[in-house]
């Protein structure tokens, strides 16, 4: 089979949806360029699998599709809750804790040794892409952090928490990461993709590790854009690294929301004078989920990202669970 040549490729992030053979194939057939690896989810068996099938796909059909493989980076999620969730309504409390526990109406845990010691009262705290709110009441600086919900919300397990008037101790490689990258390197894959990216030292650190393996091709490096700290260090991060993705939905959470367009345009404008390739993520069709076409609104976002310059467009939950 020959290979379809697009000026725009497609990244697809594999899952439950699409990790049987026959799905994946029709994915390569009908473009995807690009397959992730979501390494916040999946155990290393699972992610081998995944591995084990794209290249098999790619013998049976003559394609070179190539793998990134994202890592977590210094993401903060809740911990373990009861399935249906625990919902909390505005103005009422909930306690955070850095002690792992099953989640009760009063409290829950959260996977971040240091977060009682980084929050200050008045901080806001975002869960679940920023669909619920709370505001910090107290904190004891060594476990535990009284919220306050200033929206009415349902907390699942393993939902991400952005705090977006905090400054983190979280390194930019975690211990999970090392690990990981451990893993992927065994697997000889295309891409590494760093997340939570804050300076062009977290990449100098990956770039070091990934150096520090003896093989004779390396993964190349790309920093994921969705911290502020990123948008101020943006020149140096472009320039350690071999591509930058716009990670939308962190971004968008802990910068407003209506800055979010005019950073992507700066952040693909400033990679094509670097002649450094652009991934826009998060949400590029996620109307379909739940329906068997896009909405206008995200045929135009595709459409403006296109013409913005961008060489890559990601599908996260839209093929891993879609």
């Amino acid at each position: 089979m020959t290979e379809k040549k697009m000026k725009t490729k497609i990244v697809a992030t594999i899952g439950p949806a699409s990790q049987s053979k026959p799905v994946l194939t029709e994915m390569i057939k009908a473009g995807v360029n690009v397959i992730r690896l979501n390494f916040s989810h999946g155990s290393y068996e699972e992610q081998l699998e995944r591995v084990n099938l794209v290249r098999s796909v790619n013998k049976d059909l003559g394609t070179k599709t190539a793998i990134l493989a994202d890592l977590q980076g210094p993401k903060i999620r809740t911990g373990m809750v009861p399935d249906a969730g625990i919902t909390v309504k505005k103005g009422e409390q909930i306690t955070f804790t850095n002690e792992p526990m099953m989640g009760t109406q009063e409290k829950i845990s959260v996977q971040y040794h240091y977060f009682a010691r980084d929050v200050s009262p008045g901080d806001q705290i975002m869960v679940d892409d920023g669909k619920l709110l709370y505001k910090v009441i107290s904190t004891d600086k060594e476990k535990e952090v009284v919220l306050e919900a200033m929206v009415e919300g349902t907390i699942k397990s393993r939902k991400g928490i952005n705090l977006p008037d905090t400054d983190i101790s979280m390194p930019g490689l975690t211990e999970k990461d090392k690990e990981d990258v451990d893993f992927i390197m065994s697997l000889e894959v295309n891409w590494i993709a760093l997340s939570f990216v804050r300076s062009a030292n977290d990449i100098i650190e990956l770039r070091d590790l990934i150096n520090s393996y003896d093989k004779a091709v390396k993964p190349k490096i790309i920093a994921k854009i969705e911290k502020p700290e990123a948008i101020k260090d943006i020149d140096k991060i472009i320039s350690v690294s071999d591509g930058i993705m716009v990670a939308r939905g962190d971004l968008g959470i802990e910068v407003p929301q209506e800055k979010v367009p005019v950073f992507q345009k700066q952040l693909v404008r400033k990679c094509l004078d670097a002649s450094k390739p652009t991934i826009i993520a998060t949400q590029m069709m996620e109307g379909m989920l739940s329906n068997v076409r896009p909405t206008r609104a995200e045929v135009s976002d595709v459409a403006n990202s296109v013409l913005d310059g961008a060489d890559a467009l990601m599908l996260s939950g839209e093929t891993s669970v879609g």
